[in-house]
């Protein structure tokens, strides 16, 4: 089955290149706009997972995430509103936002 997305994959990135204005996918004429941009997202650490086939790691540029410095990122908030206690602040905010996600529920509040 991925094997079939890689030769897919292919196909639009080719046209994209090529800057073609139509191709024919799958037995099907598609308009090909040059705003198109495919992801393709994985997380290996998961029970049951398999690594992407090569044929298909190769046409994507691999980025890694990270998750993010919460304290920073208030600290940064607080800053460019003009907080002159602005990293004391961050961490009592993060504490907060920590908080919320670990005592509220999922839905939006």
């Amino acid at each position: 089955m991925l094997s079939v997305c890689a030769t897919q994959v292919a196909e639009i990135q080719d046209a994209l290149r090529k800057k073609k204005d139509v191709i024919n996918f799958d037995g099907m004429r598609i308009t090909m706009r040059d705003t198109v941009a495919l992801f393709i997202t994985m997380n290996p650490t998961y029970l049951g997972r398999t690594e992407l086939p090569d044929n298909l790691k190769a046409l994507f540029r691999p980025m890694t995430m990270m998750v993010p410095d919460i304290d920073l990122i208030c600290e940064i908030s607080l800053m460019s509103e003009g907080f002159k206690e602005a990293r004391m602040l961050a961490g009592k905010m993060a504490r907060l936002y920590k908080l919320c996600e670990e005592k509220l529920s999922k839905q939006k509040h």
